[in-house]
This record gives C-alpha cells, structure tokens and sequence, in this order.
C-alpha cells in the first residue's frame, strides 16, 4: 500500500455536516476526519449509518452527543495528533457540569484497529474503538457505549460489509454538492515495508459491481455529476460484469459512464503493479474519464524500493509513465514520496530526484520517514539522522513546487469544461474543478452549481486558475 494521498487533518465544513434539519432533542455526532479521502468517505458513511439511528451530523463540536475521531496511522505524526486530540477532550469532558448531557467520544479508524484497547489505558475519555472493517456495526456500538459499557470492535468483518452500507440519502447527498466519492475497493496486498495499512485495511476486497452501480444511480438521482473512486489499491479492483467476465477497474469506468447524469470520473489510489491495459486503455477512449492520475512511486532508487517491497523498479515506473501519456497527452499525474527511508543513501536519495525530473508532476505529497511499529521497516537498524531527513525533504519539495508551478503556468490559455461546484469566498464569482482537480475561479453568471461550462483559463496562482466563460 502507498502512503496516502492528502494526509491532513480534515475538519468537516458546514456541507461535509449538513443533513436534514433536526430538532433541538435529537443527538448530533461530530465526525473530525484525519487522513486521506478513504477516510474522509468513511466518516460520510458513519454519519449516514448513525443518521438511521436518529443521530443528525453537526459542524459544531460543542453540540455534539457524540464526538468521533477518524484515524490514520501512516505516519506517527498522525497518530500522536489524536491523543492531543482526546486530551483536551478529557478536559472538557471534566468541566462538564453535573446533570449535563451524556457525550461520548469515540475513536474510529486506523489507529483504532491498530491499538484497539490500548487506546482506552492512554486515554480514560474514550468510550468506544471501532476499526474500518465494522463501521456497518457502529449503531449497535454506539447504542453499548451509551448504555455504560466501553467497547472495543476491531475484528474483521465476516459478513459483506459493503452490502450493510446505508443507501445514500438524498437530502444528504444534495447538502454536500455535486461531486461525491465512492468505495470500490477496501485492503491491501503489496506489504509494502513501511506501510501499516494490510494490518489495519486488511486484505484487498473488491466491492461487487452491482452495488457499486447501484451506489452510483443513487448518487446521480441526487445531482452528482463527479464520482471518484475510492480504495486503498483502487487499481487493483476486479469483479464479475453483467457479461459474466472478469472485470478490472478499466471496464468498470466503462459501465459507470454510462449510469444517467454522470459526467465525470476519477480514482485513486493507484499502485504501479495494477496499472492493467484495459485501464490505460480507459484513459485514451473514455471521455468522462478526468486526465488526471496519482500514482505514487516512493522512491527513483531501485534499491531503496526494494528494500520497501515496492516490487518494481524505477525504469518500470518510468517505462508505464510514457505508456498512459501516449493514451492521454494531456493527463496531469501526482505521486507521493518518502525521503530518509532507513538506509537511503545520497545516491539514492538523487536517483529520486532524477526521476521527479524525468516525470514532471503537477502535484506530489512527500513525508520524512517515519517508522510505524509492526511493520519490517520498524525492525530497521540503519536510520538516518533527522536533519539529514529534512535537508532531502525541503530539497524535494523545492523540485515539485517549482513542476506544479509551470504545470500551473501552462494551463493559462487553454480551453476547458468546467464543473462549477460551490460559490467563491467573494461575491459574484463561483468555484469550479478543472479536468486536472484544480480549483478554478470564474464569474458567477457563467452558470449554476452542478453546470459544466466551457472556459478559457486566464490567470493561476499556487493552487488555483482564474476563467473567463466562453459560452453564452
């Protein structure tokens, strides 16, 4: 499994929250999400699944009965930022007043099925520990933890968890806007050296088609017009179609572009081993397909990606880089990088940025390492001083800002279908996403929320392009 793609710390906004009014007596869950857009997903389906045991979402962390805190645990960073988390939840908790509303914390996520009842020893605040694989589970549990029982449910699921999954609300899904992510793929195989998320994801499963389908009908009847798929190894999904064959991820596109009011599709996250022709294929011949791909390396040195167990080296990497832009010319492509990897040498450290250059990305993610415990890199005795960890990092960083730059740059100009998705920070200007993920800044009369208009980029800055509409 690669490291994820957008490790941030992620608080909902008032539309990740919304949901049917409630009235003042009905609980409220507060979800704050750590980590990547799997995670971010999973709170949305927690929310849902709490949602038909009558808990309504809230943005407000104060109102809430309920406080869940959505793991990950890629990096050790990640994880020590939950337990300051839940301290300065205890001390709230311990100025509640007496007779005050019952309110439970719980944890939930990666950390969670990693150090399962540890967590509540660390931290007394904690009701319930509730990993990925039973989030379908999580009204029952929650329904024990306030019944004064603390409780800890990590175990893999035996049941088709997917098939528990709560249909989308439409209601919800309006509240949350016209782009929307969908599960096909949860787990991991690679066992990547320094990667925790086979022992805390599991094994890769693939959703079934249908329910995917299905998913994705009831998403458009709500007004989505953006899907993007979602998995740990999302490339590596196969299922059985309609026709009675095996499918890949590139079949799949196919069937999903044809679902009524789908206008656009996107995926990640991607492994180098699992990027098959039929998908490659899809890049080249399906429209609806967005040219834009993250697929993450690692490393350029091919000896430090053996020694991660990555399982191909960096000409392979190069060599599929040229075949998915001989299909798509035009696809803007991330990836993700771990410098000071345990005996990363100057020289290998410098084949990584040799390839960065030989690639040109429009966007990476890079992280010092950091060892996680139970996976083989944490037995490593070679470490690298942490300043050498950081000299690498900032000299990476430096490289992919300046190719996302004149990826930024080189997009003024150019003509594009824009999906206009929510309303500027100023008046009378409206944000749309570009076909390469940027968010894109146009005039408010160039169309409604959901619209997808035709615009000629004007202007970038470091994370977003300015347009001017070009149709009527």
């Amino acid at each position: 499994m690669q490291s994820t793609s957008t490790p941030l710390a992620r608080t909902p906004s008032p539309a990740d929250n919304s949901s049917a009014p409630a009235d003042s007596n009905q609980r409220k869950v507060y979800v704050k999400t750590y980590g990547c857009q799997m995670n971010a997903y999973d709170s949305d389906r927690m929310a849902d699944a709490l949602a038909k045991d009558g808990y309504a979402r809230t943005e407000r962390p104060e109102d809430a009965d309920l406080y869940l805190i959505n793991t990950c645990h890629i990096r050790e960073k990640a994880a020590e930022k939950v337990y300051s988390e839940l301290g300065r939840l205890a001390k709230q908790k311990a100025k509640a007043e007496p007779g005050a509303k019952d309110f439970l914390v719980g944890i939930t996520g990666c950390v969670a099925q990693a150090e399962g009842q540890e967590i509540f020893r660390r931290a007394p605040v904690v009701d319930l520990v509730v990993g990925p694989q039973t989030y379908h589970r999580l009204p029952e549990i929650v329904s024990e933890a306030r019944a004064g029982r603390r409780v800890v449910d990590t175990d893999y699921a035996i049941e088709d968890k997917f098939a528990h999954l709560p249909r989308p609300d439409r209601k919800i899904v309006q509240a949350r806007g016209v782009t929307a992510f969908l599960t096909v793929q949860e787990g991991c195989d690679k066992f990547c050296a320094f990667c925790v998320v086979p022992y805390t994801r599991g094994s890769e499963v693939s959703r079934p088609v249908a329910q995917i389908v299905a998913e994705a009908e009831a998403l458009a009847e709500a007004g989505v017009r953006e899907l993007t798929l979602l998995g740990q190894n999302v490339n590596a999904w196969h299922g059985v179609g309609a026709d009675g064959r095996q499918w890949g991820l590139g079949e799949l596109l196919f069937r999903l572009a044809e679902v009524p009011g789908i206008a656009r599709l996107r995926y990640m996250t991607s492994h180098p081993r699992d990027m098959d022709d039929a998908l490659i294929a899809a890049h080249r011949d399906l429209s609806q397909l967005m040219p834009y791909l993250h697929l993450p390396v690692q490393s350029g040195s091919d000896a430090i990606l053996k020694a991660m167990n990555r399982q191909h080296k960096a000409d392979d990497y190069l060599r599929l880089i040229d075949r998915i832009r001989a299909a798509r010319p035009d696809i803007a492509l991330s990836g993700d990088f771990i410098v000071g990897f345990p005996g990363e040498t100057d020289a290998d450290f410098e084949a990584t940025l040799r390839l960065i250059e030989n690639v040109g990305y429009a966007a990476a993610y890079s992280f010092k390492y950091s060892p996680r415990p139970g996976t083989p890199a944490a037995e490593a005795t070679d470490l690298l001083p942490e300043e050498v960890k950081s000299e690498r990092l900032l000299r990476l960083q430096a490289l992919v800002t300046k190719q996302q730059y004149a990826f930024q740059q080189g997009c003024v100009g150019k003509t594009v279908d824009l999906l206009i998705e929510k309303p500027g920070r100023r008046e009378g200007q409206i944000v749309g996403r570009s076909p390469w993920l940027q968010p894109t800044i146009v005039d408010a009369k160039a169309g409604a929320i959901g619209d997808i208009v035709k615009v000629r980029i004007t202007a970038s800055e470091a994370n977003s392009l300015f347009a001017e509409c070009i149709q009527g």
